[in-house]
């Protein structure tokens, strides 16, 4: 599959070279053709990667990654153009993480509103699926660095689209049991007002090496 991944910071490198790895064509997106981290990035994974603008990115993924910052990803996914994402499913990794006020940061979006829902908002061609944003890129894309079971959700409105994340999740390693739908795309209030715990769990335990589990009472 050709896959477009917005962004060059470490949740888009690390996501990108599994993808390439897993034997996807990747091209990485930036504000320009060239970014410098893009270009060492496609050089370093080799056959499969290759880079451009967000616009370029966009266009050449049948599936669309955004792992922009999330104060950043309204105007890159604009960049990238409405009809480059329109009938496309776009995987939101992105948290509202706002640290203009010191640490730990808070969330510019919450409680009755989410990034994930603006991004379907602003452009309802998309088919908008968020997930993987409630823990670090290497747990994402490879959930056995961690012992034992563990959840990943999955929320957004197009059922096919959601099919489809959990298609590329099942690729990633993440077994069915452990893929949690929490429903639609307003869902994603939920999960990006989780950032704030994870941030304190990573604080009391010295590392982003975690993720939490979902027991149910048989």
């Amino acid at each position: 599959m050709r896959i477009g991944v917005l962004g060059t910071g470490m949740v888009g490198q690390t996501v990108g070279r599994r993808l390439v790895g897993l034997g996807h064509e990747v091209r990485m997106g930036s504000r320009s053709a060239g970014n410098d981290k893009a270009v060492a990035w496609a050089a370093e994974v080799g056959e499969g990667a290759s880079q451009g603008s967000f616009a370029d990115a966009a266009g050449f993924g049948e599936l669309v990654i955004n792992a922009t910052a999330g104060a950043a990803s309204l105007a890159a996914l604009e960049a990238a153009g409405a009809a480059n994402l329109a009938g496309k499913v776009l995987v939101d990794l992105a948290n509202p993480l706002d640290g203009s006020q010191g640490m730990p940061p808070i969330l510019s979006v919450c409680n009755t509103d989410s990034l994930g829902e603006q991004i379907q908002r602003a452009f309802p061609e998309a088919r908008v699926v968020k997930t993987l944003n409630t823990m670090n890129c290497t747990v994402m894309v490879d959930p056995g660095v961690l012992p034992g079971s563990h959840t990943v959700f999955v929320c957004g409105d197009d059922e096919e689209a959601k099919a489809e994340v959990r298609a590329l999740l099942a690729e990633f390693g993440w077994p069915a049991e452990d893929m949690l739908d929490l429903g639609g795309i307003s869902s994603a209030r939920g999960v990006e007002m989780y950032l704030p715990l994870w941030i304190r769990l990573w604080t009391a335990t010295g590392t982003g090496q975690l993720n939490i589990k979902v027991v149910v009472a048989e």
